[in-house]
This record gives structure tokens, sequence and C-alpha cells, in this order.
């Protein structure tokens, strides 16, 4: 699965979830300021990402740094590639 297939998946995954529009799924968007997810949504976010990836997220201690659509990226594509070998 090539980065942009990663980033699409996320995008469409947290679209449908959320009914977010596409025009407002930019790397610098903010999960609560620019999307309007509040703590309960970021939970099922991460529900929603572990079910598409097929990996746990939960655990990971970095997930708290994450804060914008951007950060998510590359978060779940650095965990893709580790988990692959490929990293």
């Amino acid at each position: 699965m090539t980065d942009q297939e990663i980033i699409g998946l996320i995008d469409s995954s947290l679209q449908e979830e959320f009914e977010l529009e596409a025009k407002i799924m930019t790397p610098e968007a903010s999960f609560y300021d620019d999307l309007g997810l509040d703590s309960l949504d970021v939970v099922d976010m991460v529900i929603v990402l572990e079910a598409a990836f097929g990996f746990k997220i939960r655990e990971e201690e970095a997930i708290r740094s994450i804060r914008t659509l951007g950060d998510l990226h590359a978060f779940v594509i650095a965990k893709k590639r580790k988990l692959e070998g490929t990293a």
C-alpha cells in the first residue's frame, strides 16, 4: 500500500464515520478546531482506523501527540511501514 493509498483510506474512513466534507480534510486540519471532533470522537477515530488497517493504535504512546490530520497520516504510515518491515 502506497503512502497516498494510506492517506486516502484514512481520509475516507474519517469522512464516512464523522460525515466530514472532503474540502476540510487537509494535513493541517486540527481534529478539534477544524474537523469539529471531540474527545469521544477521537476514541471512535482510533477504533475506525484499527479496523481499516488491522493493527492496534490505542496502546501507542505516540498517539497522544497527534493533533492534526497530517500528524495522523505520518503516524499511520510509519506504523504500517514498521509492521511491514519496510521502515
